[in-house]
């Protein structure tokens, strides 16, 4: 029996899940961020991934016919022709890239994708600035990287990862528009999700007792492997990540695109997803309480009494989606001496976010919203879904598989099947 390798590196950590070819769960393994400010990202994420291969039991890895890793959308690295990162990469959420969207505007059509702070195109405009630039010869998203160190080709991508890096995902090509930015290094040769890339280096083979021909193939992003995981299959249903971010993805036969926004679409076969991603979340809410804070001070919550509290939850300034300013200010006051009736108006408050984002996504276009399926840590809190079931009037149920790295195993599972996801 094959086995198939799903690898998730998301905002609140990594994790990993191997599934057989029935799709049934035969292993399952985390590694929590512990970072700080002096922290080297990529070696921290190096060391995630090689701690993560050796926690699958040795009999499993021997079985594993291919690998899937997704990553942060928009999170990027410069490298040099060795693979060595060139410098720091830029995280998901950076906004260093606002000083860039005047020239982008000059090239890239009205509204479109790449005209955001935290695009990957802005960032590689921004990093063009960097010393360190001379170095570069590739471009890399996390995913990317991730991918390579476990099959050593550089320079490929996915249509998942690509899309804010300019990417055109109904021609499957790069636009001719993106040419007039000269970009000094080449940008990725760009593959379907889970199409196989390349065999395991013969050294990751022998180090993690792989079977010889396991493949790694392109992987995705880290909310459209959520998605992926949650079972949603038809237009009108739509994925809510509560992590440490809000993300919302909603299948549609329409393709909804407006930067005004941060709305964008994935391909996803025939259809689109299309959606946005907000900074508030659970990592807002981590600031202020613990896990168990949560659970307990949640039970003390009337979800069907409407919070009067009016927040935009942020950890510092800067929001995406719905509303894409980079300097958004948060708003956290007032603040009651109530744990309870704080919370209370934390998670009304975050829901009235993700209720304006599916109204602007079906405003735009998008298929009706008919169904909810909730992946991420805030899914299993059941005040939360309550609150949520009231502002958004449709069901919401949690996703019947809510880890991302699922979702990639999944992806692992088709690709050698098929080269579309």
């Amino acid at each position: 029996m094959d086995l198939f390798l799903g690898i998730d590196f998301g905002t609140s950590g990594a994790r990993a899940i191997v599934i057989n070819d029935e799709a049934c769960i035969q292993a399952e393994a985390r590694y929590p961020w512990k970072v700080s400010a002096n922290s080297d990202l990529l070696s921290v994420w190096q060391t995630a991934l090689f701690t993560l291969l050796e926690s699958i039991p040795e009999g499993l890895r021997r079985g594993i016919r291919a690998i899937a890793i997704n990553g942060t959308s928009s999170t990027i690295l410069l490298v040099d022709a060795a693979g060595n990162p060139v410098d720091e990469p830029l995280l998901y959420n950076d906004g260093r890239g606002s000083v860039m969207l005047e020239q982008l505007r000059s090239v890239a059509p009205p509204n479109h994708t790449v005209l955001s702070a935290t695009s990957s195109l802005a960032k590689i405009l921004w990093m063009l600035q960097l010393p360190s630039f001379t170095k570069a010869r590739y471009f890399l998203h996390q995913a990317d990287w991730l991918a390579f160190l476990l099959h050593g080709r550089l320079g490929i991508s996915d249509y998942h990862n690509a899309l804010k890096l300019g990417y055109d995902v109904e021609q499957l090509k790069y636009p001719e528009w993106l040419g007039k930015l000269e970009i000094p290094i080449p940008l990725p040769e760009v593959l379907a999700p889970g199409t196989p890339i390349a065999e395991l280096r013969p050294e990751i083979t022998t180090r993690f007792s792989f079977r010889p021909d396991c493949l790694v193939c392109a992987g995705t992003t880290d909310s459209i492997a959520a998605f992926l995981a949650s079972g949603a299959k038809l237009p009108g249903e739509a994925v809510t990540s509560l992590g440490s971010t809000l993300v919302l993805k909603l299948l549609s036969r329409n393709r909804v695109e407006d930067s005004r926004y941060g709305i964008y679409s994935h391909r996803l076969g025939d259809l689109w997803l299309t959606g946005g991603a907000s900074n508030t979340g659970g990592a807002v809410l981590r600031q202020f309480f613990t896990d168990a804070d949560l659970a307990s001070l949640s039970r003390e919550i009337d979800p069907a009494v409407a919070s009067q509290l009016n927040y935009y939850p942020l950890l510092k300034a800067g929001d995406r989606f719905p509303i894409n300013d980079p300097n958004l200010p948060p708003r956290l006051e007032p603040r009651p001496d109530n744990q309870v009736e704080f919370l209370h108006g934390l998670l009304e408050s975050i829901t009235r976010i993700e209720a304006r984002g599916y109204e602007l996504l079906q405003q735009l276009g998008a298929d009706r919203l008919t169904h909810i399926y909730t992946a991420g840590g805030g899914a299993g809190n059941n005040t939360w879904t309550i609150i949520r079931r009231r502002y958004l009037k449709v069901p919401v149920v949690s996703s019947k598989h809510t880890e991302a790295a699922y979702g990639t195993a999944l992806l692992a599972m088709r690709g050698i099947g098929s080269a579309e996801c």
